[in-house]
Formats: C-alpha cells, structure tokens, sequence
C-alpha cells in the first residue's frame, strides 16, 4: 500500500489538545486547513519535546540565516480553543522531524506513524513512495511560537505535582515516599 502523506502547506489550525481526565488524558496533535482536518495521538513526552525543539529552531534559525523571528507569541494569537470534534486518530506517532524552509521561511513539522521496525533517517522530511504514513506542517515563526506556547500549556494543565517528591497528586490521594507512607493531616 502507498504511503500518505497529508501536508498543510497554510493551516488554519495546528493545535496540540487532550481527550480525557487529568492522569487518563491522551494527547493529540490536530492540524486543519479549509475542510480538510487531520488528527495525530502521542505521548505527552513527544509534545514537550516538540514545543522545546520548536523553540531552539526557531533560535537557531535567527542566528544562521539572520530571519526575524518572535521572541514569543502575543497571547492574542495562541488558539485556546478546544480540538475540534470529533477527533478521529489518523495513526499514533513514531517519528518525528523538524526543519526550516528557507525558501517558503517557514517552520516544517513532519509527523510518522509508529512501526514496528526502524524507520530511515531518509524518509522523514521526504516524498518517497515507501515508509510510513505522514503529516507535514508548514508553519511561520509566529505560527510556531503560537504552537509551543500552547502545547506546553497543555503539558502543564494535567494533575499538579507533590511539592515534596514532584509526582503527580492523584484525585484519589497521593502516598508520598519522602513522608515514608503517611500523609499529611493523618495525625491524630
């Protein structure tokens, strides 16, 4: 079977979301242009890492090819909107790459989805018929900076940590390993 590759070449939307509770939530990546709308499950990891990776392009990217590029996105712009329903999972994300588009000045996000071998350096970023599916976002600098801020934002809303040991607080209760198995207001 072919591969397809979705490309957003001027996307309306490209939005980091979850579906779910806080602890159960699973992520997702959703881009949508006109019509057309294409959504993408991960892991939280991959979504942090991504927004951390936009930044540091987007760094590098005013530095090697003197570009203007937003030190943040105005808040105005970062879409706060929910994902747009329903969210039907085009494939679970493997691989992912990230470039610059010197020609169009634009940032490329290129999506995989999982296999189960190895996937070529060669194929991500790339049209080749062989390999697997794809989703390939083109998106400005400010468009980039919008996307990060949100997906972090979106990292950082699940269950608030412990302020002693960082693990996330369960809405059933939480047994902390730096109170050896008591919790607090236990005493009696």
């Amino acid at each position: 079977m072919a591969r397809v590759i979705h490309v957003f070449r001027q996307p309306d939307r490209f939005i980091a979301g979850t579906v779910g509770q806080p602890g159960e939530r699973s992520f997702y990546l959703q881009a949508s242009e006109d019509v057309r709308k294409v959504s993408v499950q991960l892991e939280k990891q991959q979504v942090s890492v991504l927004a951390e990776r936009i930044g540091a392009l987007l760094e590098e990217v005013a530095l090697r090819f003197d570009t203007e590029v937003p030190g943040a996105a105005p808040e105005a712009v970062i879409d706060v909107e929910p994902l747009d329903v329903p969210v039907e999972e085009e494939f679970r994300v493997g691989t992912m790459g990230l470039g610059w588009d010197a020609e169009t000045h634009a940032v490329v996000i290129e999506l995989l989805a999982m296999t189960e071998e190895e996937v070529d350096e060669s194929v991500v970023l790339d049209d080749t018929e062989e390999g697997p599916d794809a989703l390939r976002v083109f998106l400005t600098p400010l468009q980039a900076r919008a996307f990060a801020a949100r997906a972090e934002r979106v990292v950082n809303a699940g269950r608030k940590p412990c302020p002693l040991c960082g693990e996330p607080l369960d809405p059933a209760g939480h047994i902390c390993p730096r109170q050896n198995g008591y919790r607090r207001g236990d005493e009696g």
